[in-house]
């Protein structure tokens, strides 16, 4: 059977970057003092993050994991790794300052964990770009 589930995961990409740009730019704003740094940042992961996520959901759309919560828990914590790494790199490279860094990618850890598990609550509910036999019952 053909895997058409390619658009669902480039929509929920877009979806997830904007969400996660703008956390990103609040985070990195607040804790350098400065709102170039914080826009700089935030606009270079949409690039790093977009591409990452993709990934992400692709290796996860072949883990047979059907428990809904169990998943969207293990989904929100590999893919909060992957993401404040690459924040926390991006957030030293851009300012400079390796401190900063640390600081958005620890604050990101919480922000961001509480909005994925959100995102992904609503996408799971959603049968955007799912075969008929791939789609979610709810009961």
């Amino acid at each position: 059977m053909k895997d058409t589930s390619y658009k669902r995961h480039i929509v929920k990409a877009i979806t997830w970057r904007f969400v996660g740009t703008l956390d990103t730019i609040l985070l990195s704003w607040l804790i350098s003092g400065d709102p170039f740094t914080g826009l700089k940042i935030g606009l270079a992961e949409i690039t790093t993050k977009t591409i990452l996520y993709y990934l992400h959901e692709r290796v996860w759309f072949k883990v047979d994991l059907e428990e809904s919560n169990k998943r969207h828990i293990f989904k929100t914590i590999t893919w909060r790794i992957v993401g404040t790494m690459d924040t926390m790199t991006l957030a030293w490279l851009i300012s400079g300052d390796p401190l900063i860094g640390l600081k958005v990618g620890g604050a990101e850890v919480l922000t961001k964990m509480f909005f994925y598990y959100l995102h992904e609550k609503a996408w799971y509910k959603i049968n955007f770009g799912l075969d008929k036999d791939k789609r979610h019952t709810h009961e």
